[in-house]
């Protein structure tokens, strides 16, 4: 045989050919005893950058999910800008916000690696979508979790003002109602005109449950939509002019900023009450607080302000304003919808799947 041959030689035998093939011992082995292929690079968890302590988790005492690095920037040495220049913020894939960070150009600009932007808020004014766009990064929302209780609350606000539910808990804690008598009067809600600006998801929700209290509603919007039976006015000064009650619920963007200016008000009336669940510079605060002080306007429940957490003080002392710290999704039912939504969006985007509330897609 020759050396490093694969056949053997049988010279004196009776098999017809002279030579017989050999069969690799490792072919005979069970597969189990056969040496593994070698294993595939595992590709490090994605790096997810926190612009502000994720306090939807923390509400619930639950911790960030597995499989991400989530990099901290409160946890650095550094200040803030110098964290967002630092290789490890760089290498950020994605990036998890609110409303109170912003995610500009100039800050995706520093942050070449980024692909995905997820927002817990429901606006999106904070964003810059359209930089997005541009760098073809995905941006996801909190879609439909937090619509519901939105429109509870401003439904709730509505009711405190019109029938003074919070001016009259402080007259009995004062002990005013045995010295001073009989409470003043609040007002029916029934039949009360509601304008809803914007009449999105939040805004349907809305008027929905007004409706159930016999309200007639009406709305201003972008455009006139095509199956809703609701009297639609293009100008918002003219919807304030049919109403008596204005809720906000529409996004802040230019065309919004400060739309509910004095005149606005003015129209809606010294008994006129507006309602603010959208964002606070879409009212022009300034001139909101004027009428209010002045008895211009009848009264007011906000849930947001134009320089949060600032608060004018003169509508601290009004009993015909209810006031909330920017609170309206502030449910536990919402938040953990939430956590599971972002969760949800960042497995799935890592994963090569479709984003579970997409915002560049609506």
């Amino acid at each position: 045989m020759a050396p490093n041959s694969p056949f053997i030689n049988f010279p004196n035998s009776t098999v017809h050919s002279s030579q017989v093939p050999i069969t690799p011992l490792e072919s005979w082995l069970p597969m189990a005893s056969r040496a593994a292929p070698p294993p595939l690079p595992r590709r490090p968890p994605p790096r997810v950058l926190l612009l502000r302590h994720p306090h939807h988790f923390s509400l619930l005492d639950r911790p960030l999910p597995d499989g991400f690095r989530f990099l901290k920037p409160w946890e650095s040495p550094l200040p803030l800008d110098g964290f967002l220049s630092s290789a490890e913020a760089r290498s950020a894939e994605a990036i998890l916000t609110s409303a109170r960070a912003p995610v500009t150009a100039d800050l995706l600009r520093r942050l070449p690696e980024v692909r995905l932007v997820i927002s817990t808020s429901a606006g999106h004014n904070h964003i810059d979508l359209a930089e997005c766009r541009r760098r073809g990064i995905a941006v996801a929302g909190a879609g439909d979790t937090k619509s519901e209780e939105v429109a509870d609350l401003a439904v709730g606000l509505l009711i405190d003002v019109l029938r003074k539910v919070s001016a009259s808990d402080r007259y009995v804690r004062r002990g005013l109602w045995s010295s001073e008598g009989e409470f003043a009067l609040g007002s029916k809600l029934g039949g009360k005109r509601v304008g809803i600006v914007g009449l999105g998801r939040i805004g349907l929700e809305v008027a929905k449950r007004l409706e159930a209290f016999g309200c007639a509603i009406s709305y201003n919007s972008r455009k006139k939509k095509p199956h809703i039976s609701y009297p639609f006015y293009s100008n918002v000064h003219e919807l304030a002019t049919n109403c008596d009650v204005l809720v906000i619920c529409c996004g802040l963007n230019e065309q919004t900023h400060h739309m509910i200016n004095r005149e606005v008000l003015l129209a809606l009336g010294k008994e006129g009450v507006i309602v603010n669940i959208g964002r606070g510079p879409i009212i022009n605060e300034k001139e909101m607080v004027q009428l209010l002080v002045q008895g211009e306007l009848g009264g007011a429940g906000l849930d947001v302000f134009e320089k949060e957490p600032y608060v004018p003080e003169e509508l601290l002392g009004l009993d015909n304003v209810v006031l909330s710290p920017h609170a309206a999704v502030l449910t536990p039912e919402t938040v953990s919808n939430l956590c599971d939504l972002i969760i949800g969006n960042l497995e799935a985007f890592f994963s090569n799947k479709p984003l579970l509330s997409p915002v560049l897609d609506e």
